[in-house]
């Protein structure tokens, strides 16, 4: 079954009554609105003034919803998510713990080939007539745990042919304009992962690539990168449509939500990203658990 995506940006109090989630505001003129728990997939809660009631938290993870906070400047800056999300848990752990690195050089080139491939797709559908041979032959050549860095020559080609009406666009976690879009985007994404890999039994703090001391979600990094050129296509289309945005508004926000929803193609069948993601989440437990070697991952059309 599709989640849905819940987002809150104005005061209110939520609560839970009869397995529901109960949305009221505060001034009490607007009749309460419910929702089933077990349609939830993710909360955004983006607004100092929102009240939530430890019982609708606990309910929330129990149905392995992630709820994310924003901070003042309205980006999601918090994730919460359930401690135990498959009844195969503790042995998920284990083999992901004592996973090789050799096996996790192997995953990490198999998500390189995977990203490289969907970014030079992504050109073909956002930039008719851009070069993307070169893509395609970097993505062949990406080796055990990608030593040579073709990820980044990648990237650095992509990002700078990706808007070509904004000549000085530069990706960067602290620029406006589509960054802006491209930050909140892939924070969605990273929450949609994280989700996915809890309910897969596997720890999102060890990653196979990604090993910063300071990350929660080293692996969710790691898997989401075959998925942002996804993101970066709504991003593309979104900036058509509307022109570089200088701030974040409500309406932006309403299409970035749609993320989890978007249609792509996996194992050759169209499948909401959502549900995509744990198709790959539970290909790569199967990986840790030595059942495969292969990691499933989308094809952008």
């Amino acid at each position: 079954m599709i989640k849905k995506t819940l987002y809150f940006g104005n005061p209110a109090y939520l609560s839970l009554k009869n397995a529901q989630m109960v949305f009221s505001v505060p001034d009490g003129e607007s009749p309460p609105r419910t929702f089933p728990i077990e349609d939830l997939g993710i909360v955004i809660l983006d607004n100092r003034q929102i009240t939530i009631t430890h019982g609708l938290m606990e309910r929330l993870l129990d149905n392995n919803c992630a709820v994310i906070t924003c901070d003042s400047a309205h980006m999601p800056t918090g994730l919460f998510l359930p401690l135990d999300g498959n009844t195969l848990q503790s042995e998920r752990f284990r083999a992901q713990i004592d996973s090789s690195k050799p096996l996790k050089k192997q995953l990490w080139q198999q998500t390189v080939k995977a990203k490289i491939a969907n970014q030079a797709r992504a050109l073909n559908k956002c930039v008719p007539g851009c070069e993307t041979g070169n893509m395609a032959a970097w993505a062949a050549e990406v080796r055990s745990d990608d030593n040579t860095n073709l990820e980044g020559r990648a990237a650095a080609y992509y990002w700078r042919n990706f808007f070509p009406e904004q000549t000085d666009f530069r990706r960067d976690r602290e620029s406006d304009g589509a960054n802006t879009l491209l930050n909140y985007g892939y924070a969605i994404l990273r929450a949609v992962v994280a989700r996915a890999l809890v309910g897969s039994g596997l720890l999102p703090t060890l990653g196979i690539h990604h090993h910063n001391r300071y990350n929660a979600y080293c692996l969710a990094d790691d898997v989401m990168e075959p998925y942002r050129p996804f993101v970066d296509v709504l991003v593309k289309d979104i900036v058509r449509k509307h022109g570089t945005p200088e701030e974040l508004t409500t309406e932006l926000k309403r299409e970035l939500l749609s993320i989890p929803v978007i249609d792509v193609n996996i194992s050759r069948k169209k499948r909401p990203l959502m549900v995509a993601v744990e198709i790959t989440t539970a290909s790569l437990a199967k990986c840790f658990m030595g059942q495969t070697k292969r990691i499933l991952y989308p094809t952008l059309q």
